[in-house]
C-alpha cells in the first residue's frame, strides 16, 4: 500500500480517533507482524504532541505456548505488575490504540477454558480500576491487516497480494482510501448523530426486530438512556474522539434483564478465539435461554461461565444493510468490521455513559436506571436484508425505524 495513504491512515487514528492531546501519553497494542505500521503510527502520535508512547506487542504462537502450558493457578494468578500498569492508566489517562489484526480459529493449539481462566482473573481484577478511568480516557480500535487474515479472507492471492487487497478494503471501510478522510469522517459522523438526535426524540420504550430467518424479538428501552452515534466525548475532560474506525451504528443500552424472544445471527462470531457459525439466541424473562450453534457453542457457555450476566444485553446497535463494509461483500472474520456492517446486539456490559446526566450521578443512582453490568461485552450480528424493527413510546404509538434492512426515519 502507498506509504501516503498509511500515513493518512495513523494521522486518521491519531487526530480523530483517539483526538490525542498535547502531553498525554498513548498506549497501543497491536501484533508484532505489524510493527511496520505501528512505527508509522508511533511516529504521528509524537509528532501530534504524544508525552511518551508505549507499546504491547502480541504474537499468537507465544499466547498458545502460555494457554498449553501454563497450569490454571498460574494463568489465574494477576501479577503486581499488571495491576501497577492499571493504576498508571488511572494517574495519567492515557489514550489507547487498539489495533485489530487477529485470525479467529487459526492456529488454536489449546484447551479453550484455559483461556477463559486467564481472561476471567483479569477482568475480575482490572474492572475497579476500569470503572474509574474507563469513560475518562480516549480509545480507539482500527484494522491493520495481517497475513493470516488477509489470506483467510484472499486465499486465491499470494501473500504480498492479500495484505495489499486488505488493506484497500480497510482504508475503503474507514473512508481513508479515497478524498480527505478527515472531511469524509466529519461528514460521515454527522449524518450518524442525525439518526441518533431522532432516535432520542422519540423517547421509544420498546423495540420488535422481525426478519424472515425467524427473528422475533422484543426489547425494552429506558426513557433515562440516550441513543449516541459516531464519536463520544471523555467524562471530565470533553475531548471528542471516534472509539471505532469503522463505524456505522446507532446504539443504546437496553434496560437489564427485559427482551423476549429468539434472534438469529446472521454473520459468525469470534469470541475467545473461536469463531461461533450460524447460531441462534432464544431470550426468556430477559436473560438467554438457549444459544444453538452448528459450530462454537461451547464459547458461550465459557463465557456464562465467567460472569452469569452476560446472560443479559448490553447493547442494542441499528446499522444499514447498505453500507460500505456489508456492500464490500467481504466477510472480514472481525467483530470490528462485521459489527458494522449490519444491526447487532451485545451481550454483557452496558454502556453507563449514555445514561442522561451520568457525569454527576452517584454508583447507586447509575445503577438504579437498570442497565447491565458485567465483566464482558459481546457482539453478535443479527442484521438482514429484510429486516424491520418497529419502535414504541410509553403511549404505545407506533414508529416503523427500519424497513428491509434500512433507515425508515
Amino acid at each position: 500500500m502507498e506509504k501516503e495513504k498509511l500515513v493518512n491512515y495513523a494521522k486518521l487514528i491519531v487526530k480523530t480517533g483517539v483526538n490525542l492531546k498535547p502531553n498525554q501519553d498513548a498506549l497501543i497494542v497491536g501484533s508484532v507482524e505489524i510493527y511496520e505500521f505501528i512505527r508509522i503510527l508511533v511516529k504521528e502520535l509524537y509528532e501530534a504532541g504524544a508525552r511518551k508512547v508505549f507499546i504491547d506487542y502480541t504474537d499468537d504462537d507465544i499466547s498458545n505456548f502460555h494457554y498449553q502450558y501454563q497450569k490454571d493457578e498460574a494463568l489465574k494468578k494477576v501479577e503486581n505488575f499488571e495491576l501497577a500498569k492499571q493504576q498508571y492508566i488511572v494517574d495519567n489517562l492515557p489514550c489507547r490504540i487498539y489495533l485489530d489484526s487477529e485470525v479467529p480459529d487459526e492456529n488454536i493449539s489449546f484447551d479453550i477454558k484455559k483461556l477463559g481462566v486467564y481472561s476471567k482473573a483479569r477482568k475480575e481484577a482490572f474492572k475497579k480500576y476500569r470503572d474509574i478511568y474507563e469513560y475518562k480516557i480516549q480509545w480507539c480500535i482500527a484494522g491493520v491487516p495481517s497475513k493470516k487474515w488477509a489470506k483467510k479472507l484472499f486465499p486465491a492471492l499470494n501473500d504480498e497480494q492479500a495484505v495489499e487487497k486488505l488493506w484497500e478494503e480497510i482504508l475503503k471501510a474507514s473512508r481513508c482510501f479515497d478524498g480527505d478522510p478527515f472531511k469524509n469522517w466529519e461528514l460521515h459522523d454527522k449524518n450518524l448523530v442525525k439518526h441518533a438526535d431522532f432516535l432520542n426524540k422519540l423517547n421509544l420504550t420498546r423495540l420488535e426486530y422481525k426478519s424472515k430467518n425467524g427473528t422475533d424479538f422484543k426489547v425494552w428501552l429506558s426513557k433515562n438512556v440516550n441513543w449516541e452515534a459516531g464519536g463520544e466525548y471523555t467524562q471530565d475532560t470533553k475531548i471528542y474522539f471516534q472509539p471505532n474506525i469503522p463505524t456505522e451504528e446507532v446504539f443504546t443500552s437496553p434496560i437489564a434483564g427485559k427482551c423476549e424472544g429468539v434472534v438469529v445471527a446472521t454473520k459468525p462470531l469470534s469470541l475467545n478465539n473461536t469463531l461461533v457459525e450460524n447460531f441462534k439466541v432464544y431470550f426468556k424473562d430477559g436473560k438467554v435461554d438457549k444459544i444453538e450453534a452448528e459450530k462454537g457453542e461451547e464459547a458461550f457457555e465459557e463465557l456464562f461461565k465467567s460472569d452469569e450476566r452476560s446472560r443479559m444485553l448490553g447493547e442494542c446497535a441499528l446499522v444499514p444493510f447498505s453500507n460500505p463494509i456489508n456492500n464490500s461483500g467481504i466477510l472480514f472474520f472481525s467483530t470490528l468490521f462485521d459489527e458494522n456492517a449490519c444491526c447487532h446486539l451485545a451481550l454483557g456490559d452496558a454502556f453507563k455513559n449514555l445514561i442522561k446526566g451520568y457525569e454527576t450521578m452517584s454508583k447507586e443512582e447509575i445503577d438504579s436506571v437498570g442497565l447491565n453490568n458485567s465483566i464482558n461485552h459481546v457482539d453478535f450480528m443479527i442484521g438482514s436484508k429484510d429486516l424491520t424493527i418497529k419502535g414504541y413510546d410509553e403511549e404505545n404509538n407506533e414508529y416503523l425505524i427500519f424497513n428491509n434492512g434500512e433507515w425508515a426515519i
